[in-house]
């Protein structure tokens, strides 16, 4: 395994290859993250892992200064399962003050992009970068950042890039917690309480597989549910999972969305609904 931490060093490496996965990271990496590497071997000879910390999608009061970094660590980890990582500097990426940016769809300013102004703004820039820089056949993001991964795949076909965009299923703890990087700001206590938001995630979706259609109602007890244990709730949102809009009585294939923070931890969390015609 390589590690590259220049953008001229590694377009030299990968010019001559027909085949390339790249895995976009934050680093911090857990099992989530070297299951999108598995799935990445699956559809490219050479698997890259890009590690960096994007300043552009943290807003000024957000965790930029104590996002967990540990290169070291994550090198390890990905022995035997990537073949390049990629680890950049903020001058590397930005050797100027960054100017232009993607215009989004009006999806990116809602659900987190209304409590997180311009942060997929900065994520769609960094990705058209990477994309850019590493030009993979395929790309492969996790399905726990769903909104994200819907605004990488608009971009990708509006901008008629060359690229697959593969959605990873969402790995995660044995109670149900959505694995992240986050997750190790929980106090012990709030560990435990937090694995109650996929819990409810499966009971809305139990809900509704019963015959329970009443979207807002459903929204609505969740969110009180959540806030009566100290969560601060940001929204809990039944979409429509091809478009990310407001469920409509017809719509079949759903996903329900919820951010809540607990303590200062924000999470994000999940879970897709099937309806029966």
């Amino acid at each position: 395994m390589q590690i590259i931490d220049s953008i001229e060093s590694l377009r030299d490496l990968l010019v001559s290859q027909s085949s390339v996965a790249l895995v976009p990271t934050m680093g911090n990496l857990h099992e989530g993250h070297l299951a999108l590497m598995s799935q990445a071997r699956q559809h490219g000879k050479l698997v890259v892992a890009s590690i960096f910390v994007n300043p552009l999608q943290f807003g000024p009061s957000e965790d930029f200064d104590r996002y967990p970094r540990t290169l070291a660590e994550d090198c390890n980890k990905l022995q035997g399962v990537a073949d390049v990582v990629f680890a950049p500097s903020i001058n590397d990426m930005y050797p100027q003050r960054q100017t232009v940016f993607v215009e989004l769809p009006e999806i990116a300013n809602e659900l987190c992009g209304a409590s997180r102004p311009g942060h997929f703004r900065g994520m769609a820039t960094v990705v058209l970068k990477l994309l850019s820089i590493v030009r993979p056949q395929a790309a492969f993001f996790g399905k726990k950042d769903y909104q994200q991964l819907h605004i990488i795949r608009q971009m990708v076909t509006q901008f008629n890039l060359p690229v697959r965009i593969v959605g990873g299923e969402t790995v995660r703890a044995a109670d149900g917690l959505a694995l992240s990087s986050r997750n190790q700001y929980l106090s012990e206590e709030e560990r435990q309480e937090a694995r109650r938001l996929s819990c409810m995630l499966r009971e809305m979706r139990l809900e509704m597989l019963a015959g329970d259609r009443s979207v807002e109602r459903l929204q609505q007890a969740a969110t009180e549910a959540l806030a009566s244990r100290g969560w601060l709730v940001d929204y809990v949102s039944v979409r429509d999972q091809l478009t990310l809009q407001a469920a409509q009585p017809s719509d079949r294939e759903l996903v329900i969305l919820a951010a809540a923070t607990l303590g200062k931890t924000r999470l994000l969390d999940n879970i897709e609904v099937y309806l029966p015609g």
